[in-house]
């Protein structure tokens, strides 16, 4: 007999998914409705104001797609490249070797702009590219890079992408509800996101949004979009006015997105981007305090994600493990280049709190002055409350 699940008590503070608020998870109590029920309908015209709301765009076609923050990754690409199509993509982390990857398996012709890892991609490295490739349909960078806790720049990079008259595409899985998105302002013509990260909901939808130039892309390609279950051209007509059956949503996890993005809506959007900053800014604060080194300069750093330096003769794997056992609490460790180099932090919705601020820099002081690491006991926690004492973030 298979036993009753009763997974153990975790506080998630990786880089995803982070833990999901309880509001959230009654929603998803709620029972279902059809997929085509009206008072379904209504609840999806409600989750997709919320979702503009939150996005910072008035775009007609922002929806969230069935699947995880992959899938979203995947529609802006499969909806938008067609073979042939030259697609140049920023990559100084995993997550933009993800983008080049599958725009490559769309037949691109993918143009890579790289930088290190911990780094931004320079606005004049994409110009140059750019120079280079005067026909290039799409660039595409990461906004949010959720292996390095890097915050790229948009704007510049923006306005040189459109005087070559090419969409600008951002992967915006880790800003969401974390930071400033700006679309419009920004004048992002396609992003897509997950719901694991700053959404506070479990992972399973993949927020898009597309400008009105990404959609008349879409509508005008000469080849079919090669993937039937992410066609934008069908599936907004399930979303939009004419409600057409395209396939049966996950009803309880539009519930979940619906329940998220009106909390972040009801405690106001800046005011939640500022939560992040000052909780943000207390954990680096905390962690400088006790003589670790972060990865990321100041000035581009995420507030909701830090790359942790682990320190010489410190045992990566010992300390995630301990941190488990001892305190049920997870973070991340580094992926690609940086496996075995850094740790993850993530103080994303729910977690962008001053009781998990309080927990990762008291348990982390612990098990690393197990390990035998020297620093001033305390220092973390003090460092951490006064920046706490001194801002605030309404």
């Amino acid at each position: 007999m298979v036993k009753e699940l009763t997974p153990p008590e975790r506080v998630l503070m990786g880089p995803g998914p982070s833990d999901v608020h309880p509001r959230v998870l009654k929603a998803m109590s709620t029972p279902l409705l059809g997929h085509l029920d009206p008072a379904f309908l209504e609840l999806m015209n409600e989750t997709m104001g919320l979702l503009r709301e939150v996005y910072q765009t008035d775009n007609q076609l922002t929806i969230p797609m069935s699947g995880t923050g992959s899938a979203g990754m995947e529609t802006l690409f499969v909806n938008l490249v067609e073979p042939g199509d030259k697609v140049i993509v920023g990559v100084n982390g995993l997550f933009g070797m993800r983008m080049a990857d599958v725009a490559g398996r769309c037949g691109a012709t993918v143009i890579e702009v790289r930088a290190p890892w911990g780094e931004i991609i320079p606005a004049s490295a994409i110009e140059e590219a750019l120079k280079e490739n005067t026909d290039t349909k799409l660039v595409a960078v990461v906004h949010a890079e959720t292996s390095t806790g890097v915050r790229q720049p948009l704007a510049e990079i923006s306005k040189i992408v459109h005087n070559y008259d090419a969409l600008f595409v951002c992967d915006m899985v880790t800003s969401l509800g974390g930071c400033p998105t700006d679309i419009d302002a920004n004048k992002v013509d396609a992003a897509y996101s997950g719901t694991q990260k700053c959404l506070s909901a479990p992972p399973g939808l993949a927020p898009v949004t597309m400008s009105s130039r990404a959609v008349d892309v879409i509508m005008n390609r000469k080849t079919k979009v090669q993937s039937w279950y992410l066609d934008l051209s069908m599936i907004q007509g399930y979303w939009g006015d004419e409600r057409s059956y395209h396939h049966t949503a996950p009803i309880t996890m539009v519930y979940s997105i619906r329940e998220s993005l009106r909390m972040i809506v009801d405690e106001g959007v800046e005011n939640v981007f500022n939560r992040h900053k000052l909780y943000g800014e207390a954990l680096h604060n905390g962690l400088e305090a006790m003589g670790l080194s972060l990865l990321v300069d100041k000035e581009y750093r995420l507030h909701q994600l830090t790359s942790v330096c682990i320190p010489d003769g410190v045992d990566d794997v010992a300390v995630r493990k301990r941190l488990l056992e001892k305190y049920g609490l997870e973070i991340g460790g580094g992926l690609g280049e940086l496996k075995g180099k850094v740790w993850r932090i993530g103080l994303m919705g729910y977690n962008a709190q001053q009781n998990r601020v309080s927990l990762a820099l008291a348990a982390l002081e612990d098990v690393l002055q197990e390990q035998g690491f020297k620093f001033q006991p305390g220092a973390a926690l003090a460092a951490a409350n006064q920046t706490l004492k001194t801002k605030s973030y309404v």
